[in-house]
């Protein structure tokens, strides 16, 4: 892929190589929530668990990687890191969040976002 071609990446698609990316890491209940009609921030939530924080880390570093060597782009800001039970990866038209399951559970962010239909990433 050129530079050109990685540029012209769209925000669905983006959402979609960071979902693969996070299920080739065996995250867990992976969802793309299309939320650009509700909120001014972003296009797409990417929303991914794991069973402990190492596996969080491991996530979301797979994540930054593949999306980097896919598309050229690096994260605007990321938080959560040095936690590792949310962590939460902005790249201004998608927002990756991967939670640890018990926080996910806690925060129930799909419930937010109830009527929006998921992207079928698979």
């Amino acid at each position: 892929m050129t530079t050109d071609q990685k540029n012209e990446i769209d925000s669905r698609e983006l959402a979609i190589v960071a979902a693969k990316a996070a299920d080739g890491k065996q995250a867990d209940n992976i969802i793309i929530l299309p939320v650009g009609d509700i909120l001014a921030i972003t296009e797409y939530f990417v929303v991914a668990s794991a069973s402990n924080k190492r596996l969080v880390r491991a996530i979301a570093d797979e994540i930054l990687g593949v999306v980097r060597a896919t598309t050229g782009r690096s994260p605007l800001r990321s938080e959560g890191v040095s936690e590792h039970e949310w962590i939460l990866i902005d790249y201004g038209d998608i927002v990756v969040h991967i939670f640890g399951e018990e926080t996910r559970r806690f925060y129930e962010i799909e419930r937010l976002y109830k009527d929006v239909v998921a992207v079928d990433w698979k």
